[in-house]
């Protein structure tokens, strides 16, 4: 797989008019930083699309801290920054990985197959002293035409069958670190533990300072997984989790789906068992 763009390339494809790039910087600890930085400054070009507005809808009794947004308003505000099916599209963020990951699965859920993240994030495109500016660009509308890839979005149904034993085709990976996944803390969620019957990688062992590591790495990483089974992964929001699909993807594992609403989800629901 080729899902991760670098920053030569996206230097000499900087001013073509069928590359659009998508910044999703965003601080979860402040949430109006992410937009306050892109102000301030961008790589030229770029739109902004914040997690909180624009790639999660509004947070309900159920469906976790990042639920799906609303698919209708991110269509149109995707075409208001001039992207349709036929569009390159670059996301980025400060190199984190997380957000712009998370952009990159929303585009590839609507069917978007011309979608990227560009390694090493903003972090990675100042350490290459590469020309930034404040300038918001402004887009001719376009129309977007979704084909929505049901195949990446995992049922909670799904996952209960790992977790009451009824499914060993499908591998659960829990993308959150250790202590999280062991239950010893838990910083955000009302509950501590884990979804029964999942495995731990941590989502930040697949990158290295913002920059992904090699396919061979991320295939060594689940060696251990039957290349022939489905394997769903999940976090704590579906948000960290998307770095995983990505590297899982860029691994040659053809069978993954993302749990969306995740563990917030998971214990909305108070019949579902915690490990």
């Amino acid at each position: 797989m080729n899902l991760i763009i670098d920053k030569e390339w996206l230097l000499k494809n900087l001013n073509e008019q069928n590359v659009r790039i998508v910044d999703c910087t965003f601080s979860l600890a402040d949430p109006q930083k992410g937009r306050q930085e892109y102000e301030n400054n961008h790589i030229p070009g770029a739109c902004y699309f914040d997690l909180n507005v624009d790639l999660s809808g509004e947070v309900a009794e159920h469906g976790g801290r990042h639920p799906m947004p609303d698919l209708d308003a991110f269509i149109h505000k995707l075409e208001l920054a001039g992207i349709d099916e036929n569009t390159t599209v670059i996301s980025y963020d400060q190199g984190e990985g997380a957000f712009a990951a998370r952009f990159w699965w929303l585009l590839q859920y609507l069917g978007h197959e011309k979608v990227f993240v560009l390694n090493g994030g903003f972090k990675g495109w100042r350490e290459g002293n590469y020309p930034v500016t404040s300038e918001v660009p402004t887009f001719n509308k376009t129309t977007f035409q979704p084909a929505i890839n049901h195949d990446l979005l995992a049922s909670m149904a799904e996952v209960k069958a790992v977790a009451d034993g009824q499914n060993s085709n499908i591998v659960l990976i829990d993308s959150r670190e250790e202590r999280r996944f062991l239950g010893l803390e838990e910083p955000i969620d009302k509950k501590a533990g884990r979804i029964p019957g999942a495995i731990n990688r941590p989502w930040f062992e697949g990158l290295n300072a913002g920059y992904y590591k090699p396919s061979e790495i991320q295939k060594q990483r689940f060696s251990e997984i039957n290349p022939e089974k489905e394997i769903i992964v999940y976090c704590g929001s579906g948000v960290t989790a998307a770095p995983n699909f990505l590297a899982l993807k860029e691994a040659g594992f053809e069978k993954v789906k993302l749990y969306l609403g995740s563990f917030s989800d998971w214990i909305s629901y108070q019949e579902n068992k915690i490990e």
